[in-house]
Order: C-alpha cells, then structure tokens, then sequence
C-alpha cells in the first residue's frame, strides 16, 4: 500500500502542477475580460498558474489521491471478479472521470490528466517510495516559485 501512496502523491505533484499551467494556458483570464494583445495573454498566464496552483494542487492533492486509490481497488475488484485484466484499467477509468465530475471541467480536465500520469507511472513499474513522493512535492513549489519569480520581477519593472 505504501508503493500505491507513493505513486499517487508523485502523480498529484505532477499532474497538479501541469492541470496548473494548462488552465493558465487555456484561462489566462478566469474573470472573462477580454485579452487585447500577445503581452496581456502572457502576462495574465503567468498571473493566472501560481493562483490555479494554489487552489488545485491542494484539493488534487487530497481528493484526487484519495479517489485514485478508491478507483484502482475498485477497478482491481471488477477485474478480478470478471477475470478480465482490461476490465480494470477501464473501470479505474469511468471512476476517475466521475470522481472528476465535482467541478465539471476544471475537477473533471484534473482527474483525467491525474489518471493518465498515474497509469504513465505505473506502467514504468518501479518500486516508488515515501521519500520520493515528498521530494516530488518539490515540483509544485518550483512551479509556484518560477510564476511569482516572474511576477515580482515584472513588478520591480514596472514601478517607474
């Protein structure tokens, strides 16, 4: 079981972290105003990822290592009482995207991106151990630092 945590808590730093930054991408602007140039849209990007990290990475973090967990055994129960190893991954699948459901597009867009890392790590089939998944916790910090790094820094340029 501490393999699975391990995983899990590698995939919530890795997928929290590019959820993050594919919907400052896609979002740049989550109130809706319109984006008059190329400068606006990159500057409104980089606004946008650390405030999107900060508020799913958490939530990914808990609930989608939670729910992950619930899916493969659940997934694995199926299979096993089916016989029928495909019936797994596809029953962890349809679980994933309705734990995902919660939010519609944002939970939903996390939980499929969480799904697919997971599975990406899973079939490297290496022996994940706690400390790894700590240090993995490192990934959504640097992206956090790198954003607001870029963000203090357009501010001190800006202040004249």
């Amino acid at each position: 079981m501490d393999k699975i945590i391990s995983r899990k808590i590698i995939s919530a730093s890795l997928s929290g972290s590019l959820f993050a930054i594919l919907l400052g991408l896609i979002a740049p602007n989550p109130f809706g105003e319109t984006i008059s140039s190329i400068s606006n849209y990159l500057f409104d990007f980089v606004i946008a990822t650390p405030v999107y990290l900060m508020y799913s990475f958490p939530a990914i973090l808990i609930y989608g290592v939670l729910t992950s967990i619930i899916s493969d055994k659940v997934g694995r129960f199926v299979s096993i009482k089916i016989e029928k190893d495909k019936s797994e991954i596809i029953m962890s699948g349809i679980l994933h995207v309705t734990f995902g459901l919660v939010l519609l597009f944002y939970s939903l867009g996390a939980a499929i991106l969480f799904f697919i890392i997971d599975r990406v790590l899973q079939k490297n089939n290496k022996d994940y151990k706690a400390v790894q998944a700590i240090k993995s916790l490192v990934i959504p910090l640097s992206v956090w630092l790198f954003f607001m790094g870029i963000v203090y820094i357009e501010h001190l340029l800006n202040i004249n």
